[in-house]
């Protein structure tokens, strides 16, 4: 059965906002499969509107809670972030990393495999959805691997019904499916997260 989205009216009509649960059920179910993977098939911040900054320096850039010193080339050198993982606060760019929200290896398991070089670098840049991009401490980011939510999940117990929220809206707004172990903890964690809402706004 098709579930009508509830489209709030100060939102565009191609945006919804989902209860969690709902959000999840939505979430198509195919088996994985890593076959053919590399990590290069994925093109690493590029700058998409050229204006000088690559993908990880405008994340670095929007995320700051104080105005970050950017030098000339885009470089950032100075900024403060709490890291959403393990309320960590980093104030060097070198101790974070620009974490996808679905990891690189889990989007090919769950449907990348088959899109275009160009789908493919569009979805790795992504910049246009809310925390499709997150900064956070390097320690975290290599905790979490390319593992999904029914093997990893923040340590920080605060940030764990945001990154639950975060990623369904991920996987929706990219048309990734889920696997069944993804799907059971998954919905463990909407039951815990109930009236938390995932954005479902496709991509391009």
């Amino acid at each position: 059965m098709t579930l009508s989205a509830p489209v709030p009216a100060d939102n565009p009509a191609h945006r919804a906002l989902l209860p969690v649960a709902t959000g999840i059920d939505r979430l198509a179910s195919a088996p994985e499969s890593r076959e053919g993977y590399q990590r290069t098939s994925f093109r690493h911040w590029v700058d998409a509107d050229r204006d000088g900054c690559s993908t990880r320096a405008e994340v670095l850039i929007a995320e700051s809670v104080v105005a970050p010193t950017v030098e000339p080339g885009c470089k950032v050198t100075a900024r403060g972030r709490r890291s959403n993982y393990d309320g960590v606060t980093v104030t060097a760019p070198g101790g974070l990393d620009i974490d996808h929200m679905v990891p690189l290896a889990e989007a090919w398991d769950s449907g990348a495999s088959s899109w275009t070089m160009q789908r493919r670098q569009d979805h790795v840049n992504d910049l246009d959805a809310e925390r499709f991009l997150v900064a956070v401490t390097v320690r975290t980011n290599r905790s979490k691997a390319d593992q999904d939510p029914a093997e990893w999940i923040p340590p920080f117990a605060a940030a764990r019904c945001l990154y639950v929220t975060d990623w369904g809206a991920a996987k929706l707004r990219w048309s990734l499916a889920v696997d069944d172990t993804e799907r059971a903890a998954l919905t463990r964690l909407a039951d815990v997260c109930d009236g938390w809402e995932v954005t479902h706004e496709p991509a391009p």
